[in-house]
């Protein structure tokens, strides 16, 4: 079922074959990772799940890469006493077709915690939100969000409940932890916000 207020279109290089993640209510999920390119150069590396189903329907035939459209979800899990965030895009479809990378999100929602603004040591805006994008059955998706500039400024007078419209792109980030046995990489998931539209209605 398409969830206008949480939207993404991919299109990369698959990094490794799917591999089977688990099963719910019969059907078996599998997940994957899907590799896109930035205009920098640098690269976005993205969890994917997608059910067996979307699986065996794909075309194989239209090219090498990957294009998926669906949702970002969340999944809160607890690990060694610590809660944890699993950001994830959960694939409605897809196709295998060559053509220019693609890293399209457009996702809405009320913020359930207020903005942490901040300057770097350069002086460039920034501002971490997090989203609730609702979905089916009175669910929602705890989806973090970074915003740049004067989009950061504008979004940092926000308030929790406050509705936003953000357009961007989902990106992943290594970062060391420091854990009790030692430092950790670690990869988080962000959407990087291009615009962002303050809504005083809900959806």
């Amino acid at each position: 079922m398409e969830n206008s207020a949480n939207k993404i279109t991919l299109r990369g290089e698959l990094e490794q074959l799917p591999i089977f993640s688990h099963e719910n209510h019969g059907k078996k999920f599998y997940r994957f990772t899907l590799v896109v390119p930035r205009l920098s150069g640098n690269v976005d590396t993205l969890p994917v799940i997608a059910e067996e189903q979307v699986l065996c329907s794909m075309d194989l035939t239209g090219g090498e890469m990957l294009t998926v459209t669906g949702q970002i979800r969340s999944h809160n899990y607890r690990q060694g006493g610590a809660r944890h965030l699993l950001i994830f895009v959960f694939a409605n479809s897809i196709l295998c077709e060559d053509g220019e990378p693609i890293n399209d999100v457009s996702v809405e929602g009320p913020l359930c915690k207020e903005p942490i603004y901040r300057r770097t040591p350069l002086g460039r805006e920034i501002c971490d939100v997090m989203l609730a994008v609702p979905r089916a059955f009175k669910r929602a998706d705890y989806l973090p969000c970074i915003l740049w500039g004067r989009t950061a400024s504008e979004v940092s007078l926000c308030h929790t409940r406050d509705h936003i419209h953000i357009s961007g792109r989902l990106q992943s980030r290594t970062y060391t932890k420091l854990t009790p046995e030692g430092t950790e990489e670690r990869t988080a998931y962000e959407i990087s916000a291009l615009s962002a539209e303050i809504s005083e209605d809900p959806i």
